[in-house]
């Protein structure tokens, strides 16, 4: 091949391409190392003066509340969505509801529902303001201190389907959403809703999600922090520590969020209907929604605020078979895809040319990156030590930046964290930054290309239950 790249091409011409390239890759890296110190610097600082004003009880303690309805979307969650709901009903909040929507499961989950809670059928009219599947029973109850409970059995339609279901059959002006895998903190609605409370013209807020595979919880709260057993989640909880912590809350300063997690987030009810709801054949239709709202806003001249609250903590459970992790990551892709593709007027708003470069088209800038690295030393235009030197130096340097965020988000939240976990970390960063990454590069790659299947599926990843009201 090198001999065929010579006899087309000049050596000349072929240094100075390959040049340009590693020009270029050592200016992506470089930027995109100091965005994420700059980022770790931040969000590190933004809760230490949180935690400050807790222990110096400077907050003010509020007594207002705002109305929220729990949307809880669920497809085949019979394992985990009798948990979800108890943990829902020992929130610290004073006025919620919950509905949950069983979009035609294949197993139990809405007769577990109905039958665990003493659900009864009843005959509701739900207005239709966003398009969703056709709705066949709507059941409701009470559950502990008097919290409605309303289970909506439809047609499969899909998760962003299902979510437009349960806002048409929201009572309250604001809703959250969230997965069926997943808990909340007592106190996530009285965090979440702050930036509500502060500023009239916030329409969504994104919050902090955790990794909950073999953590011990009590009563529905944590316990202790535990690293997981298995190296698949154990990867993902280090990725999750340096994502969460560090650009979401620098982005939030500049109300440049482009994503707001599925798992758990706020939305006023009405600015979302305006916008025109969830969009049912995109994958990723939590960020959809997201760039549909700052497109919103911004096409109309209103005031709004999109915002992040790292205090307010939902715990998840993440993939624990490798393949899974992949189906995981190929789906984000192809929504982080449709979604840019959707909103390309957006392109002026500086995120969304972060989220172009560091997020759409980083597996490809990446894995290029090495391969023209190879090509120049192949020619002889790099020494291979320098090169590998840089690498090293590069991975060590984001090993770093992923222990820190890691050991910070714990230290400053008061979380109790075993030696041996803190110990785990640093051995599995390196290979998280190094192997992990390239491999999801490659998977995310892929995904675009050569991704089938229906793309408003639900992505069918294998559950394991969770007593959160015990310690494990």
């Amino acid at each position: 091949m090198f001999d065929f790249l010579r006899s087309i091409f000049s050596l000349g011409t072929i240094q100075a391409v390959l040049a340009f390239f590693e020009i270029f890759f050592v200016v992506y890296l470089v930027g995109y190392s100091s965005f994420l110190f700059i980022s770790v610097v931040a969000g590190g600082n933004e809760i230490f003066e949180g935690t400050k004003k807790k222990r110096l009880r400077n907050e003010i303690h509020r007594n207002y509340y705002i109305p929220i309805s729990v949307v809880v979307p669920a497809y085949n969650e019979e394992v985990t969505i009798t948990e979800t709901i108890r943990s829902l009903l020992n929130l610290d909040y004073r006025i919620y509801e919950i509905i949950v929507v069983n979009d035609g499961s294949k197993d139990g989950t809405g007769e577990l529902v109905a039958k665990t809670f003493q659900l009864r059928q009843v005959d509701r009219p739900i207005r239709r303001r966003l398009p969703c599947a056709e709705l066949c029973s709507v059941w409701e109850g009470v559950g502990a201190d008097r919290v409605p409970i309303t289970l909506i059995n439809k047609k499969n339609g899909g998760k962003a389907d299902s979510i437009n279901a349960g806002i048409n059959a929201a009572k309250y002006p604001y809703f959250v959403c969230m997965d069926a895998d997943s808990i909340l903190q007592k106190d996530s609605l009285s965090m979440i809703v702050v930036p509500v409370l502060e500023n009239r013209n916030v329409v969504a807020v994104g919050s902090m999600i955790r990794i909950s595979n073999d953590c011990v919880f009590e009563n529905g709260e944590l316990v202790q922090l535990r690293l997981p057993k298995r190296l698949t989640p154990a990867f993902q909880v280090l990725e999750y520590e340096r994502s969460f912590l560090a650009s979401r809350i620098l982005l939030d300063k500049f109300n440049a969020n482009l994503i707001i997690s599925g798992a758990f987030g706020l939305f006023k009810k009405d600015a979302v209907i305006n916008a025109g709801g969830y969009h049912a054949g995109c994958v990723g239709e939590d960020m959809e929604l997201i760039m549909k709202l700052h497109a919103y806003y911004r096409s109309n001249r209103l005031p709004y605020q999109i915002k992040y609250a790292y205090n307010a903590v939902c715990w998840t459970q993440a993939p624990e078979r490798f393949r899974d992790l992949l189906k995981q990551r190929k789906r984000w892709h192809i929504g982080l895809m449709q979604s840019m593709l959707g909103h390309k007027s957006m392109i002026t708003k500086g995120s969304y040319l972060y989220y172009l470069f560091y997020e759409l088209l980083s597996p490809v800038i990446e894995l290029l990156g090495l391969l023209v690295t190879f090509l120049a030393y192949v020619f002889g235009l790099l020494n291979l030590r320098y090169v590998i030197a840089l690498f090293l130096i590069y991975a060590l340097f984001g090993a770093m930046l992923t222990v820190i965020s890691f050991v910070t988000r714990n230290y400053l939240s008061s979380i109790r964290v075993r030696p041996v976990d803190i110990l785990k970390a640093f051995l599995l960063c390196i290979p998280e930054n190094v192997l992990i990454r390239f491999i999801l590069a490659w998977t995310r790659i892929l995904a675009v290309f050569f991704w089938r299947g229906k793309k408003t599926r639900w992505g069918e990843i294998k559950r394991k239950k969770i007593d959160y009201n015990q310690a494990a």
